[in-house]
């Protein structure tokens, strides 16, 4: 008789995504989908003619490992002109088949077992598995509703002799909290003295709200020289499908994700790389971008007013929390889910963020969607 193949999960504890398992959901009951955080609407079509065109003039193969030059070099003029910091195209930037594959990449890069890595919770999702996988210990500081704000005390608590890696998210996904300056300064300081590396996850860069400016790590000299900074095409250009990201990193740091990346995807896809290289160059739709999605923030707030829901500030991100306690004293997860199934609108529960701590009575919203359809989920919302 044959031996059963017996199957021991490195990943016992995690299951289908929360995204995954709402966006699912939402097309069985035909419900709005505010949950997984793409947009509903189309991007610029020159952008689609500019893939178009680079495969019809045969660009089709493997691009460089490292991502097209052309696409690396005008990133690195961009991120100069942004936040004042030198990357070198040839030997400190790296494109990847999302940021997602870029945070795999640096945290398998430098997390070994027996390493610790500080995480600040709720947190997307990925961070934790990847660091599990590779051998590391996840710590985590609680960002307190309703400010959201890094206790750094608490960070200096937690550094020890063991920490290899802190990640940091600005502006923040599920909170819609950005880092300040003085949060940057807290932050080197802490370090100072220390080997450890940051990983700064900067997805929504350009969608920073009323006035605010994205503080980098790449802005701050002493943070950059520790700091792998990653970035998402699909965020900025409405290409979530597309699956484009890269990290900027000193040419050391870079040089160990590279290790990693080759393994992982080798290359990310070659006219799409291309067309973004010639978008890159053009300033006026990420320059733009903050103002177009605090109209989409500020009218779906106006939609919601006489709702029973209270809105928590959102300082940037695409998402909107929303606090439900004055409508039912249930957990979130069991309130995003009769949500969706009585009201017709899906959600994302926070608890899916979070590991050591309770989850507060707010869902996460995401109002990267058309104006007919934000005003159809709150109406809906209005009625609960």
């Amino acid at each position: 008789m044959d031996t059963p193949v017996r199957v021991v999960s490195r990943l016992q504890d995690v299951g289908v995504s929360i995204f995954a398992v709402m966006t699912r959901l939402a097309l069985e009951h035909g419900a709005i989908n505010l949950s997984q955080g793409f947009p509903d609407f189309s991007c610029d079509p020159d952008l689609v003619d500019a893939v178009s065109r680079h495969m019809r003039a045969g660009e089709n193969q493997y691009a460089p490992m490292p991502g097209v030059l052309a696409l690396r070099e005008a990133l690195s003029a961009k991120i100069r002109r942004l936040y004042g910091a030198e990357y070198d195209p040839a030997t400190e930037l790296t494109v990847t088949s999302g940021a997602t594959e870029a945070l795999f990449d640096s945290i398998s890069a430098f997390v070994r077992p027996g390493d610790e890595v500080i995480l600040f919770e709720p947190c997307y999702d990925s961070y934790v598995p990847v660091v599990r996988l590779n051998g590391g210990t996840p710590r985590f500081v609680t960002l307190r509703a309703p400010d959201y704000r890094i206790d750094w005390a608490a960070v200096r608590r937690l550094l020890s002799p063991r920490t290899r890696l802190l990640v940091i998210n600005s502006p923040h996904n599920p909170t819609g909290s950005v880092l300040e300056a003085d949060d940057l300064r807290a932050l080197a300081d802490a370090l100072d003295g220390t080997g450890v590396i940051v990983l700064s996850d900067e997805v929504y860069e350009h969608i920073v709200f009323d006035g605010a400016r994205h503080e980098s790590v790449a802005r701050h000299p002493a943070l950059r020289e520790r700091a792998c900074v990653v970035s998402s095409f699909g965020k900025t250009y409405h290409t979530t499908g597309w699956k484009v990201g890269y990290v900027a990193a000193p040419q050391a740091l870079t040089a160990e994700i590279q290790r990693v990346h080759q393994f992982v995807t080798f290359a990310t896809n070659t006219p799409a790389q291309q067309a973004y290289a010639e978008f890159t160059r053009r300033r006026a739709h990420y320059d733009d971008l903050a103002a177009f999605y605090q109209e989409k923030r500020d009218r779906f707030l106006e939609l919601l007013d006489g709702s029973r829901f209270t809105p928590v500030p959102s300082r940037g991100t695409y998402f909107q929390l929303l606090d439900y306690s004055a409508i039912s004293a249930e957990g979130d997860a069991a309130f995003a889910m009769r949500l969706l199934q009585e009201h017709g609108v899906a959600s994302i529960p926070t608890s899916a963020f979070l590991y050591a701590s309770e989850a507060p009575p707010v869902l996460r919203f995401c109002f990267a969607k058309k104006d007919e359809t934000l005003e159809r989920a709150a109406e809906r919302l209005r009625a609960v």
